[in-house]
């Protein structure tokens, strides 16, 4: 079993630049994963000097350690978000993410980048009885107030879509796509590198200094560069600069999200589990996410434990998975697993995103287990936010507060693991 990313072990890497970094560029883009890709090519499509510098590989950190899902649909209830903020706002977020589906797509079609997108669409599968009457409830505010194309399975049909018989039916959101991160990354890589985006890997920014205005000085360890504008796209790594911003420092929850990729099924064992071969999630506290590759493996994912990454707590992340993958499909009992990895998901108190500009600097993050699709959006919005089109930017209006107590690395997180197992077991 290797423990790293099978989208990033299956897909050639991206190289970033050897040469010595300019002094000067329009944009210094902090965070080579989608949102500085897409921004970088955005940017440089309209005639920017953009440099992209990442701490670690381009597209090899969130971007690529993820599920593999292309996912439309909030992360969190519509009614909740609509009760909270008014219908009009949470249908105008929920239809950014329709939006965030399409732009992959065609980002994926005008840079003829081979990775296997399809739109299949994304059930969302109920644990439990009352789980699926809860779908039932919000099914119909969703059809009516933002999604007609969203479909109700009913319990009696849930077999047509999965070979378990641990769920009560779920919910069809058909807009949803999936497709190979790692391919996708070194694609989108290669397309804002064509446009004129400069890209270094294995660069990270020590410090930024304010000039005036938007314009600061990047320090990074190759040297500094006087950029005019600074896009903060860096999600919630612990690598660089990011730990001293303490503005997002408060207001993002590092959690490791785990996954494990299965040994090739035989064909038929395949189609059997997953006939329809959509992206799936589970409605528990603690869910899970799943999807099969066009070679037939079962990747499986979700909070296996609450810890962050590293190798030691990949592998135990990975036999806790592993008990839950056997629990949903008896059947992979003797199945072997090939991959195991973990990652930093970027948590909001809301779990929405949040992007605009703080003391001079443009950022765009917080997309909390929810981001292919919306990073690579926002990368596009926020080059048009940079370029003075502030309505561009879908969560302009969504306000940010600091999480109170938290202050630097989660310290809460084991009582936070503790109250969502005990949620899991008893909701």
């Amino acid at each position: 079993m290797k423990l790293e990313s099978y989208w990033t072990d299956s897909a050639a890497p991206y190289e970033g630049r050897t040469d010595a970094l300019p002094t000067k560029a329009d944009v210094v883009v902090v965070g080579g994963g989608f949102t500085g890709l897409s921004a970088a090519r955005a940017l440089a499509r309209r005639g920017a000097s953009v440099v992209v510098l990442d701490a670690a590989g381009v597209a090899a950190e969130a971007s690529g350690r993820n599920g593999g899902h292309v996912n439309n649909g909030l992360a969190v209830d519509f009614a909740t978000v609509a009760a909270r903020v008014g219908s009009e706002r949470a249908a105008a977020w929920y239809r950014a993410y329709d939006d965030a589906v399409d732009t992959v797509e065609r980002i994926v079609r005008e840079e003829a980048i081979a990775c296997n997108f399809e739109r299949r669409g994304k059930l969302k599968l109920a644990s439990r009885p009352a789980h699926y009457e809860a779908l039932a409830r919000s099914f119909e505010r969703l059809r009516s107030d933002a999604d007609p194309q969203v479909e109700l399975v009913p319990p009696e049909r849930v077999h047509e879509e999965i070979g378990s018989s641990r769920f009560a039916g779920g919910l069809l959101f058909r807009k949803s796509a999936q497709m190979h991160m790692g391919q996708f990354g070194r694609g989108l890589a290669e397309a804002a590198a064509r446009s004129g985006a400069l890209i270094y890997d294995h660069t990270p920014v020590e410090r930024l200094q304010r000039l005036r205005g938007h314009a600061h000085r990047v320090h990074t360890s190759r040297g500094d560069i006087d950029a005019g504008q600074v896009l903060l796209a860096t999600g919630a790594t612990r690598v660089g600069a990011f730990s001293s911003f303490s503005f997002w420092r408060r207001r993002i929850v590092p959690i490791g999200s785990f996954i494990i990729v299965t040994e090739p099924l035989d064909a038929q064992l395949a189609q059997a589990l997953l006939p329809q071969r959509r992206t799936y999630t589970t409605t528990e506290t603690l869910h899970n996410y799943f999807r099969l590759t066009p070679d037939n493996r079962l990747v499986f994912g979700g909070r296996a434990r609450f810890a962050l990454s590293s190798p030691r707590s990949d592998a135990k992340s990975g036999q806790v998975l592993r008990e839950q993958l056997v629990g949903l499909f008896p059947q992979l009992t003797d199945v072997g697993i090939a991959y195991c990895w973990g990652g930093i998901v970027d948590m909001t108190q809301d779990r929405l995103p949040h992007a605009g500009e703080k003391d001079g600097l443009y950022y765009s993050m917080g997309y909390s287990g929810h981001g292919t699709q919306m990073s690579v959006h926002m990368g596009e919005c926020m080059a048009k936010v940079m370029a003075g089109d502030l309505a561009a930017n879908p969560w302009r209006d969504n306000p940010w507060p600091a999480i109170p107590g938290h202050f630097g690395p989660p310290w809460f997180l084991p009582a936070v693991g503790l109250y969502y197992q005990l949620k899991n077991k008893f909701a």
